[in-house]
């Protein structure tokens, strides 16, 4: 929490000089309340962390053309701060006026549009609407598959969350192949011990729970455990979810 009470001074401190020194609609202005929002929403200070994107939200809109790109960035911002105080509908919303100057301002297979799709699928997801949160994943996954390299990391996230909307779908043949998949990728792309490997593990685990594939199920969250307790500290939340998955699968063995 220190760094961010750093982080914060800091950026405040940039904005007092941009204000003496920049007229009052100046994007550098934005700017900065941008990266205190950003600090904000890293903190949990969510009501603060809107405030600060939305304060960068009316600037852009008068010192920027319609469609700037920057404006998108602005909506994506409180899209996920509404996402993370659980206003879906809110969330959902912003995700969405962000995507619609986004198929404006870019290329047809712009990543940042891949990224809207996701955004757009995990709030879905957490409303309960799997299939639309599906269909956004798989939007998502297309744009990536023509903008990135076959092995980037961004692929397997598409695949990941795909998996976990097909698992709770009840679909666990499905989930489990897409969890193989980013599996697959994150093997080439990430170093061994990356969190992310593990959180693949753990997912797999997850769906052959499911499955009443205890004895696999027990395999799969024993790796996940290995990397997150090498590659995150031990009061991390990751290590006691594990610590508790393997704990029920044991047993129902």
């Amino acid at each position: 929490m220190g760094e961010y009470s750093k982080a914060l001074s800091s950026h405040e401190r940039a904005l007092e000089i941009r204000k003496i020194a920049l007229p009052p609609n100046h994007p550098d202005l934005a700017a900065s309340y941008t990266n205190i929002g950003i600090v904000y929403r890293h903190m949990g200070e969510y009501s603060k962390a809107l405030s600060s994107f939305e304060r960068a939200l009316e600037i852009r809109k008068i010192a920027l053309p319609s469609n700037h790109p920057d404006l998108a960035a602005s909506y994506n911002n409180i899209g996920s701060v509404y996402d993370d105080m659980g206003e879906y509908s809110k969330a959902l919303s912003s995700y969405e006026r962000s995507l619609e100057i986004k198929k404006i301002a870019l290329p047809p297979n712009h990543p940042n549009l891949a990224s809207s799709y996701l955004n757009i699928g995990v709030v879905y997801k957490n409303m309960g609407e799997y299939p639309k949160a599906l269909s956004s994943h798989e939007r998502s996954l297309e744009i990536q598959k023509i903008a990135l390299p076959p092995n980037h990391p961004d692929l397997a996230s598409s695949y990941n969350n795909i998996g976990m909307v097909y698992k709770d779908m009840g679909e666990y043949s499905k989930a489990l192949s897409s969890h193989e998949r980013s599996l697959e990728i994150r093997k080439i792309a990430l170093p061994p011990n990356h969190p992310n490997l593990a959180t693949s593990y753990n997912n797999i685990g997850n769906v052959y729970n499911n499955m009443g594939e205890y004895s696999k199920a027990l395999s799969y969250y024993e790796k996940a455990q290995d990397i997150w307790k090498k590659s995150l500290p031990s009061n991390h939340p990751h290590i006691a979810l594990v610590k508790r998955n393997i704990d029920i699968v044991k047993k129902k063995m």
